[in-house]
């Protein structure tokens, strides 16, 4: 049978299929087990990832302050894999902030969350609570970088507080696993932003990163490490608005230490700048993905769009 007229189904019986195989037909939901019907499209439908909620912040748990409490109560009413874009326990990632501090909040949710390490946590030696806490989410134990798919992503976490020279092993893992992807959407994400209006940026140590990722049409970098919310236009990695090849970074140091005054002026391509406790979600889907800012309670910011893949 040959689709001659993109767009259009070839009888009323092959359009029937295809939307019940997007759609709840008969009452019955787009989770259900039911099997397909054989058909020329069958096996398109059933390859065809569903979306796919990546949520987090960094810079989160701080004993003493309430930011911690509020924002996990945001995830506790979100479902998906949680990220934790580093500083995960303050001040120093010991294993006492990481139990007393972190475990009572954001733990709740560490069956699903996949983490990064912050320059905090490399105040203890090795960041060695942090690889304790976390286990084998957290990748090879002492490297801090790590892969793996969700939805029909591929999702990589990086260590920007180890070598990220363009001849450092990890960034030649981070082209091997780029060069052997054929995902076409993929999002990274580590602590230090290569670009940042907050005070602890830029970090023009990340350049060689954003260079390999910009190479291989990443879609997404995601950081923390400034303690505010700012999500910029897609760019290169030299800071030049690409509206084709650009990657959209949004740096998300939202989810519990003490926010960032927004005091200076805002880096080129930076379409939003705010300081307030919160988490991000990132509705992953085939092709495209959508994301929204989700105040803590208090808040009244909001902040909502959505991309198409490279």
């Amino acid at each position: 049978m040959s689709l001659s007229r993109p767009g259009r189904c070839v009888s009323l019986g092959l359009c029937a299929m295809v939307v019940c195989g997007l759609s709840a037909c008969g009452g019955r939901s787009l989770n259900s087990a039911a099997p397909v019907s054989p058909s020329p499209l069958g096996n398109l439908i059933q390859t065809i990832a569903p979306a796919a909620v990546l949520v987090g912040a960094g810079d989160i748990a701080m004993c003493g302050t309430p930011g911690a409490e509020a924002t996990s109560k945001l995830l506790d009413n979100i479902s998906g894999t949680v990220f934790v874009a580093g500083d995960n326990a303050y001040m120093s990632g010991t294993e006492s902030e990481y139990r007393t501090c972190y475990e009572p909040t954001w733990g709740r949710h560490r069956s699903r969350t996949r983490p990064t390490p912050g320059n905090h946590e490399y105040r203890s030696p090795n960041a060695a609570p942090y690889y304790g806490y976390f286990g084998a989410a957290a990748g090879p134990a002492g490297l801090g970088y790590y892969s793996y798919t969700l939805g029909s992503w591929l999702v990589i976490s990086l260590n920007s507080e180890a070598d990220v020279s363009a001849a450092s092993s990890q960034v030649q893992w981070l082209r091997e696993q780029l060069a052997g992807n054929n995902a076409k959407c993929t999002a990274v994400y580590w602590h230090r932003p290569l670009f940042s209006s907050g005070p602890n940026g830029p970090n023009g140590d990340l350049r060689e990163v954003w260079r390999v990722l910009y190479e291989f049409n990443v879609d997404v970098v995601l950081n923390g490490h400034d303690h505010l919310y700012e999500r910029f236009a897609p760019q290169d990695p030299d800071g030049r608005s690409d509206t084709v090849r650009g990657i959209r970074q949004f740096t998300v140091g939202t989810g519990g230490a003490p926010v960032y005054a927004v005091g200076r002026t805002a880096t080129a391509n930076s379409e939003v700048n705010v300081s307030t406790w919160g988490v991000t979600s990132f509705t992953l889907e085939n092709g495209s993905y959508r994301w929204e800012f989700i105040p803590a309670e208090g808040s009244a910011f909001h902040d909502a769009g959505s991309n198409q893949c490279h």
